[in-house]
């Protein structure tokens, strides 16, 4: 198996409004996300899992054009509200890092 680390060229994380988070993976061209984007690893269900929310609640999009898969779910605290971890969202790509697709 494949780490994503392994398998995109860059990931990132960031806040998508006060009740979501968004989290970016890059792939290196569009024969490479073609490659990859079909993966059962980088579906929803899986995804969610990692993140441990309600895959009925996340949304994946492909960006094809920019070799770019969005997934949006929804915070388990809103932002700045207690409990809130980070803010900017911008730490949540780290738990992806060592999924294996």
């Amino acid at each position: 198996m494949t780490k994503l680390r392994e398998a995109c060229s860059h990931l990132r994380s960031k806040n998508a409004g006060p009740f979501w988070i968004t989290v970016d993976l890059f792939f290196d061209g569009p024969a490479s996300f073609a490659a990859w984007k079909d993966r059962p690893g980088l579906g929803v269900e899986a995804l969610s899992a990692v993140f441990g929310v309600d895959p009925s609640r996340t949304k994946r999009i492909e960006a094809p054009d920019l070799s770019v898969i969005k997934f949006s779910y929804p915070r388990a605290n809103p932002q700045g509200g207690v409990g809130e971890r980070d803010m900017h969202s911008g730490q949540q790509y780290v738990m992806l890092l060592d999924h294996e697709v």
